[in-house]
């Protein structure tokens, strides 16, 4: 053992001078190799400092703020927040769809909004859970496509509360198969419901009108924009007692280009609100108003010499004629014209012309 031990100690110390050896032909000193070691070059990075570098923290919710080359990827992605009009929009549109599909199903019907995120188009096709209805729409006056996505959970309860399915049980889901000519058609009617909400929605903006293009199953079939293309992603989940499911509205960032200046308006009050109570009470109050109108029979033109050489008592000739016409006016305003007169004890006017400004012309 002593001899085994004193090998060992004679192949370590060999190893030692020839590494002393090799070093001293590459160059390197003691204080070089020490400087080498306090700047880390030789020091390596673990598994959190690299996901902290490639903005991946682990952790897959979508609120988290990424930082990293991630965020130097997802940068352009965030122009959602620069169009605070689609918050008002979206917000007026899910109030008129839980009327209008509260009236089509005859059922409880509410509608919500989860997020509005920006997203790339060709990472959301491949996030679709299948099986869902991709309904292809598209914007006329924009010239151009949006997609509305419609989950299996959703399709079954329209349809089910559609064909008299009893309430208080949730619908039977059969997976693994297509969907059929009934579904299809009853979830079309229920689409021209949501189009024409939107259309509603945007039209205080913008007027637009909405038609359905197609309907998809397959995510590959209903691409309206390049993968890398960012588009504007609208959650929304719809329930019907216990029953629901959810409803996602995908708008190219291109789609809504067009529209673009006016969304980027400041919300400043009920911008799309209509009070019909108050338009009526002010519209009468407006025909109640007193105003005061002046009948100027002519006009002369001095100079300034002639007005201070006016003098108490002097008469001032005018060029009207009894038949001819005057000029009504309200806070020097033209607004009819008429030839004067007399009724009764009074001094009359006949008005025979209106101005254009009054007509509406």
């Amino acid at each position: 053992m002593a001899e085994d031990e004193i090998d060992n100690d004679a192949v370590a110390a060999e190893w030692e001078a020839m590494a002393a050896a090799e070093a001293g032909e590459d160059g390197f000193d003691d204080d070089e190799t020490d400087m080498a070691a306090a700047m880390g070059a030789d020091r390596v990075l673990d598994q959190d400092e690299i996901d902290s570098l490639l903005g991946f923290d682990g952790d897959d919710d979508d609120d988290t703020t990424k930082s990293g080359i991630q965020a130097l990827i997802n940068s352009g992605l965030v122009a959602y927040e620069r169009l605070p009009m689609l918050d008002i929009i979206f917000d007026r549109y899910v109030r008129m769809m839980s009327t209008s599909l509260r009236n089509f199903t005859s059922d409880n019907f509410e509608v919500s909004i989860d997020n509005m995120t920006s997203i790339r188009f060709g990472d959301y096709l491949n996030s679709i859970p299948l099986p869902a209805m991709l309904a292809v729409f598209k914007a006329k006056e924009w010239d151009n496509y949006g997609l509305i996505t419609i989950d299996s959970n959703l399709i079954y309860s329209v349809v089910d509360a559609l064909l008299g399915g009893r309430r208080g049980t949730a619908p039977m889901r059969i997976e693994g198969r297509p969907y059929t000519t009934i579904e299809h058609t009853l979830v079309e009617q229920m689409l021209q419901v949501i189009l024409k909400d939107l259309c509603a929605a945007f039209e205080p903006l913008s007027a637009v009108t909405f038609t359905l293009d197609r309907l998809e199953t397959n995510p590959r079939f209903a691409t309206i924009a390049q993968p890398s293309n960012a588009a504007l992603l609208i959650k929304m989940r719809a329930d019907m007692e216990d029953r629901g499911g959810r409803l996602e509205m995908v708008l190219p960032y291109a789609t809504i280009e067009p529209v673009r200046e006016l969304l980027l308006q400041r919300y400043m009050g009920e911008k799309f609100g209509r009070d019909t109570i108050w338009e009526n009470h002010l519209a009468s109050e407006l025909l109640q108003t007193d105003v005061s109108l002046e009948a100027v029979l002519d006009e002369q033109t001095m100079t300034l010499g002639e007005v201070l050489g006016l003098e108490v008592g002097q008469t001032l000739l005018l060029n009207a004629v009894p038949d001819g016409d005057i000029d009504i006016r309200c806070s020097g305003v033209p607004m009819m014209r008429g030839k004067i007169g007399r009724m009764g004890r009074y001094v009359a006017v006949k008005i025979h012309q209106i101005k254009r400004h009054m007509a509406g012309g």
